[in-house]
């Protein structure tokens, strides 16, 4: 399983249950139980269990507290809610590394760390972002949907 952006549905029953797939699905990636996730993410078990089965629409906010929990972009899931336009196709390899289901996460740890120093000393030495596109963890350019 990973964080790959799923088309996002125009129709808004459909986009819900789209999103509550998408955030069970990060939470088997996580090995996280409905009832961690919702502590971590300081919502109730029941309400998590409503907006995974697509019956509720969460706030920004809410969206906001359980991307945290799950260790993934508050953005991703606003793009996966139709809240933004997803980005310019830039792959977000922080984002995949931490997905992986086969890594530790202090592997996972480890491999983002990593990664972010070689693209801040190819930055460094060429005054610019590196050919894969912005650095990760910068402001994604990410365009409001209407």
């Amino acid at each position: 399983m990973s964080t790959t952006l799923a088309k996002v549905s125009t129709d808004p029953k459909d986009r819900w249950r789209d999103l509550g797939s998408f955030i069970r699905e990060q939470r088997g990636t996580a090995r996280l139980s409905l009832r961690r996730l919702s502590e971590l993410a300081g919502i109730s078990n029941p309400y998590l269990s409503q907006i995974e089965r697509g019956l509720r629409r969460p706030s920004a906010e809410i969206l906001q507290q359980i991307a945290k929990a799950l260790r993934i972009s508050a953005e991703t899931l606003y793009v996966q809610a139709g809240i933004l336009e997803p980005p310019d196709g830039t792959p977000d390899l922080s984002r995949l590394i931490l997905a992986d289901p086969g890594l530790t996460e202090d592997q996972k740890q480890a491999l983002v760390r990593i990664y972010l120093s070689f693209r801040r000393d190819y930055e460094n030495e060429h005054g610019a972002p590196g050919p894969a596109g912005p650095e990760p963890g910068a402001e994604p350019s990410l365009t409001l949907h209407s």
